[in-house]
């Protein structure tokens, strides 16, 4: 860096704003995500859980009422407990193949 006056404009603090503004995204970001451990365990609702499995809520209540997807109930209010979702999608996990041609 030379002797230069640092101005608002100058190209180098608009280099060091712009990455305080990434760091500030990324740390909005986590915060946003984070979820505490429960005794090691981290948890999810209807909400979160349709959201990462892309699915509705109609469908995921049809999945508790067949006994598809373990959950937990609490008054009214329901949880999935992650593990369980990842020992779900890794029992239905399908390899890809390809027909052979003859």
């Amino acid at each position: 860096m030379s002797n230069e006056v640092m101005t608002r404009n100058s190209e180098w603090m608009n280099h060091i704003v712009n990455h305080l503004n990434r760091m500030v995204d990324n740390f909005e970001r986590a915060v946003m995500n984070y979820r505490p451990m429960l005794d090691g365990e981290r948890f999810m609702t209807d909400k979160e859980l349709c959201a990462r499995l892309q699915l509705s809520r109609r469908t995921l209540q049809d999945y508790r009422n067949n006994g598809v997807i373990p959950y937990i109930q609490l008054g009214g209010k329901i949880l999935y407990r992650e593990s369980d979702i990842q020992k779900i999608l890794m029992a239905n996990y399908r390899e890809a193949y390809r027909m052979k041609s003859v």
